[in-house]
């Protein structure tokens, strides 16, 4: 039996967006039914390479396989098994369930329309009584969203591609959204591509997190990207700024604009405030979510310091010995020397 080739398969692939950035990834597979995460910073490249994946823009240079075959500008059978969703929801100037509908009314698949209308709707958490015969500005931005969501699900994709589908809603909403999307691809062996700045969401909602800095894919799972400027302190170390006035210490940055993943298990957290340690690096901050890995068992800490998102990853015997929770005035450290330079 022949195996079946990857669902992506890139190489080579470059995409140029005005003058300063490029997008630049010698290789990157993406498996059947899988669920992969993208994160970083704006800028970072996630929207560009979701984009090239729905066959919205074409590679400058290199190729982009799907099933096997090299998409074009006039390969247009397969764009049908790819939808994607936006970050700011677009709906027409019509009805919940017109929205919903469109979709398949396009494609002339009126099979059951209203029955798989209220599915989809009830799918993400919308009640068909409730708001089919509403507005589209008669929703909220979660509402919206969500309704944007089921006019997608509805289809049956194989790829599903978000672009920080949680950045404008309530967190029900979020939670909503997740769970629609692991549903139906268990259900449906739909497979999911995400981007999103909620690192803690990402991790929750996919099983591989890839890590993008200036185009590139730096790292997987779930470490935190530091990148420069940094300043030389004259003393072996290396210094950046943050917005509170407290400083990210490294050792031996390749250049000064570098940029480096430090593992969350490298990070300590200390509810008190730390003494008499030689660990340079202490920074105060706040908890701002919590999260189980599915893997591990172990609970990701996502700490807010001087405007850094920085995750810690501890157990949860140490996560009920020092009564974290959200909001929680805590202290991350860890060595100057944890940064791995790329």
């Amino acid at each position: 039996m022949t195996p079946m080739p990857p669902l992506y398969q890139i190489t080579n692939l470059k995409y140029r967006y005005g003058k300063h950035f490029e997008l630049d990834i010698p290789e990157l597979t993406i498996e059947q039914g899988a669920s992969v995460g993208f994160a970083g910073s704006n800028g970072s490249g996630k929207t560009t390479l979701l984009r090239l994946l729905a066959f919205i823009e074409l590679p400058e240079e290199g190729d982009i396989r799907f099933d096997g075959a090299v998409m074009t500008k006039n390969n247009g059978g397969s764009k049908r098994d790819v939808t994607m969703l936006l970050q700011e929801p677009y709906l027409l100037k019509r009805t919940v369930f017109e929205n919903v509908a469109f979709g398949l009314k396009i494609r002339d698949d009126r099979k059951d329309l209203k029955a798989r209308v209220c599915s989809a709707m009830e799918l993400v958490g919308m009640s068909p009584k409730a708001f089919a015969r509403r507005r589209w500005h008669e929703l909220s931005g979660g509402e919206a969203q969500r309704i944007a969501l089921a006019s997608r699900l509805i289809l049956k994709p194989k790829v599903l591609i978000l672009d920080e589908p949680t950045a404008s809603v309530d967190q029900e909403s979020a939670r909503l959204i997740k769970e629609a999307i692991i549903e139906c691809r268990s259900r449906f062996g739909m497979s999911l591509i995400i981007a999103s700045h909620d690192r803690v969401w990402l991790n929750s909602a996919t099983d591989a997190v890839k890590r993008m800095h200036e185009g590139r894919i730096v790292g997987t799972g779930a470490e935190n990207v530091l990148a420069g400027p940094w300043k030389d302190e004259k003393n072996g170390l290396y210094v950046k700024r943050l917005s509170d006035g407290q400083g990210i210490f490294v050792t031996h940055p390749p250049h000064a604009s570098a940029a480096g993943v430090v593992n969350p298990s490298e990070i300590v957290i200390s509810v008190l405030e730390p003494d008499g340690i030689s660990t340079r690096n202490i920074l105060r901050g706040i908890v701002t979510n919590m999260t189980m890995e599915r893997d591990s068992g172990d609970i990701l800490i996502e700490v807010d310091a001087g405007g850094l998102s920085l995750l810690s990853r501890l157990t949860p015997s140490a996560v009920q010995s020092l009564s974290l929770v959200p909001g929680k005035e805590v202290w991350a450290l860890f060595k100057a020397s944890a940064v791995d330079w790329y």
